[in-house]
């Protein structure tokens, strides 16, 4: 920030030439600016020092760390592109008392801000416009200065951490069925590829802002693989249950074969003992033209 002070005025050519000077920051006064958006307190150390020249102008520069609010739009993350504002206003003073007024290279320094940007590692700073506005409420009117700031979210590690896990456990999934249904091991490789997509939606789940006002495309994707996983589980434990079915039935159907065929060469073993009975009951000396055949045995007539 620079402001001007006009009760600070001297000629350097009285001083030796100096046209500038630093002294603590308590010994003059400073402008009460502050950001309508933030929601943390700053927890960087403030300069100890003012800069005054020698025409009266005052400047102060310090480095902050802001936790700020600011509505995103995740629908499309993570290829999303985040627009937050940063909006710098007096606090206790009136428009009358403190007029704010943008720098003529704000907007011209954007290379400079990019450059400046600590948290390069995940977001990529796309434009930053400038504007200065008033502001009133209940009859009160300030001046502010607002920020417009543009970011795209870098989407490689979104891909990369999350995306590709998410794919490599369908594709796991579906090669799962290459395996045999004879055992459990399916069932089992099945149910553990389940808990692996639901771990990775409770990360998913902590990556997501909840400000967002519309479900995001990824997370449908997670609920869509998830959704044919579990029926994927629910076709195996279907099989299998089919198979087992299939297999007592095949057994019980052997056991009734076996069975039928005790039962037959019982009846046949039977009827040769009643045939046997039978012919013993005849007298040796009847002539073969005399015998009569009735059922199973052979009658004297």
């Amino acid at each position: 920030m620079m402001w001007k002070n006009e009760h600070i005025q001297w000629e350097p050519e009285d001083f030796c030439g100096i046209d500038e000077v630093s002294i603590p920051s308590e010994v003059l006064w400073k402008p009460d600016i502050t950001i309508e958006e933030i929601i943390e307190k700053d927890k960087a150390t403030p300069s100890p020092h003012l800069t005054i020249l020698s025409d009266g102008r005052v400047f102060v520069k310090n480095d902050q760390v802001l936790v700020t609010m600011c509505r995103m739009q995740v629908f499309k993350f993570p290829f999303d592109i985040q627009t937050c504002t940063l909006t710098f206003k007096s606090v206790v003073y009136s428009g009358k008392q403190i007029k704010l007024i943008t720098n003529n290279q704000a907007n011209s320094g954007f290379s400079w801000y990019s450059m400046a940007m600590r948290t390069k590692f995940e977001w990529l700073l796309i434009s930053m416009t400038v504007h200065a506005e008033p502001a009133t409420s209940f009859d009160f009117t300030q001046d502010q200065v607002i920020f417009i700031i543009s970011m795209k979210r870098r989407s490689a590690l979104g891909i990369i951490n999350f995306l590709l896990p998410i794919l490599l456990f369908f594709s796991l999934d579906l090669a799962s069925f290459l395996i045999s249904d004879s055992g459990g091991e399916k069932l089992s490789f099945k149910v553990t590829m389940l808990l692996a997509v639901t771990v990775m939606q409770l990360v998913l789940n902590e990556i997501l802002p909840s400000s967002s006002e519309r479900i995001p495309l990824i997370v449908v994707f997670c609920i869509g693989i998830f959704t044919l996983m579990m029926l994927s589980l629910l076709e195996t434990i279907l099989v299998m249950y089919l198979t087992d079915k299939d297999s007592a039935s095949q057994d019980s159907k052997t056991d009734q074969s076996q069975s039928d065929g005790w039962k037959i060469h019982f009846h046949i073993h039977l009827n040769l003992n009643k045939w046997t009975s039978c012919l013993c009951d005849l007298s040796a000396d009847e002539t073969p033209t005399e015998l009569l055949k009735v059922g199973n045995c052979t009658l004297k007539v």
